[in-house]
């Protein structure tokens, strides 16, 4: 009898992960010790949920597997979340980062991502569906190139509505308007006893017997 089956002998399913994960650049390094030269790997992992969330990580390992599963931990640490409206990036933004400097700018629905090597990887990990990027500087880099575009992407304000799960939202929404209700209530009244105040009192007449 075969483990690890489900009933009647079938695999389980496995769970989709959170996020995607995708390798950028994969280096052998050397470190220079008293005792002679160190070689490890250095591994750049980008991960995303295509739907405005991305994040990044760099590190490195004695091995090609230590060095991605290290830097993909780095990166679930670094995720940002990007405001995407109307299917691209709020406004024209330009961003350095030492000798990387980069431009994002939105482009009308269906132009799809223009961008290529390192930035085009993060913009479509971070699901915008239009937008158009280019590198203005010459550097090659794919590390310092992928810092400029998320110091890009971080000058985007997210709205508050946006760091909150939905439901908190309905229950703010939801409180909020019942205040706005209770308000009006507490102005009608006031208003009404104003009035009473304010009514001006008739005289009594009197029936005087001559």
């Amino acid at each position: 009898m075969q483990q690890g089956r489900g009933r009647g002998g079938k695999m389980p399913r496995r769970e989709k992960p959170e996020f995607d994960q995708q390798i950028v650049d994969l280096a052998r390094v050397t470190r220079v010790t008293k005792g002679g030269k160190q070689m490890s790997f250095r591994a750049t992992v980008l991960i995303g949920d295509h739907h405005g969330r991305v994040g990044y990580g760099v590190d490195k390992g004695k091995d090609v597997q230590i060095a991605v599963d290290k830097a993909a931990n780095q990166a679930k640490k670094n995720i940002i979340r990007i405001p995407i409206i109307k299917e691209t990036i709020p406004h024209f933004v330009l961003a350095k980062f030492k000798s990387a400097q980069v431009i994002l700018k939105p482009v009308p629905r269906g132009s799809g991502v223009i961008a290529g090597g390192s930035v085009r990887m993060v913009l479509e990990m971070a699901g915008i569906p239009n937008v158009s990027a280019k590198i203005l500087s010459r550097t090659k880099n794919k590390i310092t190139n992928i810092k400029a575009v998320f110091k890009a992407l971080q000058s985007f304000k997210v709205k508050r509505s946006m760091e909150r799960p939905v439901a908190e939202d309905l229950v703010v929404k939801q409180a909020e308007l019942s205040e706005k209700k209770a308000f009006a209530a507490d102005e009608i009244k006031l208003e009404q006893i104003k009035e009473k105040i304010n009514k001006p009192v008739k005289p009594i007449k009197k029936d005087i017997k001559r």
